[in-house]
């Protein structure tokens, strides 16, 4: 019997535990979900066989010893303890695998994980993971029929399913909030177009945009990540003329979006001063200057040069809440958690809500001398606000990727991606019987 330890059993990790739940008695696994929540961890199991434990990884004495004895560790904590257990695993010649960016602290024990003869598996999730698939094989077919990559393009984005778009921004929080008022900042936004390279500082990463239109599901409009040159090595593009990573939402999203970076209101590098005092109105009126007789609405107008007509978006900063009167209520706060905390009023899922998950790929290439452009799209819908496609498109290629593992089917050894055949042949084969499908069209100038 191979032994599973599972840490964290957050939104994240719904349909990582039940597919390994459904998997345990025909692969003989014995299966641990381990949480500071031992109530959440207990909510997500299913299976009286299954254990659920109640840990906080930094306990190191009883960390190491629930890991006695596995086979394999799955982390769903937060990505900054991921090498907290790396180094348990590693310790105890135990595989690893997150749904997490591969870290530089993490790729330092590359030499000592395959010494080991281990896998540590990273960034097999949604975005980085079925991206990361669902491009190789792709790249990879076009590579076999004699095709010369020269351009690729890539969005994702964790959004609301269509009848669900009802705020103006047709956006609601599907992941973490923090991740995305945090968006863009942090880093240089580099990619490469046309054999140039391009940089987009963060106050106008949401200035430079790009509208793409997925069939059934109209419009979207994608913004850069931070680095789409680190990948041309991982996806055997070194020599392509455009590479370029970005995020999905529907178009109009990123000029009000703009509005809060250039007020200042995503700074996440210092404290407000009586944060926890301030309304609404008073967290916005923190960035804008003195008038003994202007409107909080006026100034803002007048900083952020919104013309009188610009009807759209004035109605998207309103709708947020930013001029209500209501305290916020945070103390020691940074302007992007006054910001968060606002939103989440207004963008978090209700009950009845679903969201959806749209991915597009955009390859450029020449074959027999012609040039040919194949679209490869995905959108994929949640169920409910606990079956959402995020949690779904997140865990299932973990958990395929863990069965994978502990069968005994990859030979890679390593802190490795999954960019080979042996991943991504079997998941996006077995993703398709789940509904996670992508389309593909050609198209021959």
């Amino acid at each position: 019997m191979k032994k599973i330890v599972v840490f964290g059993a957050g939104l994240s990790a719904t349909y990582l535990i039940a597919y390994l739940e459904a998997n345990a008695a025909e692969h003989n696994w014995n299966l641990t979900v381990i949480d500071q929540d031992l109530e959440l961890a207990k909510s997500k199991c299913r299976k009286t066989e299954t254990t659920c434990m109640q840990l906080d990884i930094m306990q190191e004495d009883a960390a190491i010893d629930v890991l006695q004895g596995a086979s394999l560790a799955v982390s769903m904590l937060p990505a900054h303890l991921h090498i907290v257990l790396a180094k348990f695993c590693l310790k105890l010649n135990i595989h690893l695998a997150t749904a997490s960016y591969l870290s530089e602290e993490i790729k330092a024990l590359n030499t000592d994980v395959q010494n080991a003869n281990l896998i540590f598996l990273n960034e097999c999730g949604l975005d980085p993971g079925i991206d990361h698939l669902s491009a190789m094989r792709l790249l990879n077919g076009i590579r076999k029929e004699g095709g010369e990559i020269t351009e690729f393009e890539s969005f994702t984005g964790g959004l609301v399913a269509p009848e669900c778009e009802d705020n103006p921004w047709k956006y609601k929080f599907t992941w973490n909030p923090r991740n995305v008022v945090l968006a863009g900042s942090g880093g240089a936004v580099k990619f490469i177009h046309n054999n140039q390279y391009k940089y987009i500082p963060y106050h106008k990463v949401f200035r430079r945009t790009e509208i793409v239109e997925i069939p059934d599901y109209g419009k979207f409009e994608g913004y850069a990540n931070r680095d789409s040159l680190k990948y041309r090595e991982t996806y055997g593009l070194t020599d392509v003329q455009t590479m370029y990573r970005g995020t999905f939402r529907r178009p109009g999203f990123s000029k009000a979006w703009h509005c809060f970076v250039e007020l200042g209101a995503t700074d996440d590098s210092f404290v407000l001063e009586h944060s926890e005092q301030m309304t609404n109105r008073d967290f916005i009126n923190t960035f804008l200057a003195f008038h003994p007789t202007d409107s909080i609405e006026l100034k803002l107008k007048q900083y952020l040069r919104i013309d009188q007509d610009d009807v759209d978006l004035w109605e998207r900063l309103e709708s947020t809440g930013i001029f209500d009167k209501e305290i916020v209520g945070i103390k020691n706060a940074t302007p992007a958690q006054m910001l968060q905390k606002i939103l989440e009023k207004k963008w978090t899922l209700k009950e009845t809500d679903r969201d959806m998950i749209v991915m597009w790929h955009r390859v450029n290439y020449i074959k027999a001398g012609k040039k040919h452009t194949t679209e490869s799209s995905l959108v994929c819908e949640g169920i409910d606000k606990k079956h959402t496609a995020m949690a779904k498109t997140v865990g299932l290629p973990l958990a395929m990727a863990c069965k994978l593992i502990l069968t005994d089917s990859i030979t890679q050894r390593g802190c490795i991606l999954p960019i080979t055949p042996e991943f991504y042949t079997p998941i996006l084969s077995e993703l398709e019987t789940e509904g996670i499908v992508f389309n593909e069209v050609t198209v021959t100038e």
